[in-house]
């Protein structure tokens, strides 16, 4: 289940995941959580199960109900168990977006894609890394 992290960013716990997901760049961990405590359009859920925080997913939604995903972490030794998946199942129902967005690098695209989000090359942002814009359209049942 996903609950609310923006008043619990320093806690260790907290703060060690979302600090996975600023890598490679650990130093930028004291900016991101001061822009997650301070920033009213940025919110920081983590996904809790029997009552152990197994990963964290922070994010932004727009003015046109599109959910753009800025971290997404899950414990290394939770990883491979479907933790990530249901972390952004669980997004999708609490925040019911239209389309979700993330950007990532080659080594997650697999995880994007498996659970349904179409994938496209932005080419080299840094010299040597390849980003990917990750593209999920919620489909209405109508």
């Amino acid at each position: 289940m996903l609950i609310d992290l923006r008043s619990k960013l320093e806690q260790p716990e907290v703060a060690e995941l979302v600090e996975m997901s600023v890598l490679p760049d650990p130093e930028r961990l004291p900016e991101v959580i001061r822009d997650y405590q301070t920033d009213g359009r940025l919110d920081m859920m983590g996904y809790v199960d029997e009552d152990r925080l197994i990963g964290i997913v922070g994010y932004a939604v727009d003015e046109d109900n599109v959910l753009e995903i800025k971290h997404l972490a899950i414990a290394p030794e939770e990883r491979g168990k479907g933790y990530g998946r249901l972390t952004v199942l669980e997004l999708l129902t609490w925040e019911a977006p239209d389309v979700i967005l993330a950007e990532t690098d080659e080594e997650c695209i697999e995880f994007f894609r498996n659970i349904g989000f179409v994938i496209e090359s932005l080419g080299e942002k840094n010299p040597g890394v390849e980003r990917f814009r990750c593209t999920y359209t919620v489909e209405v049942d109508e």
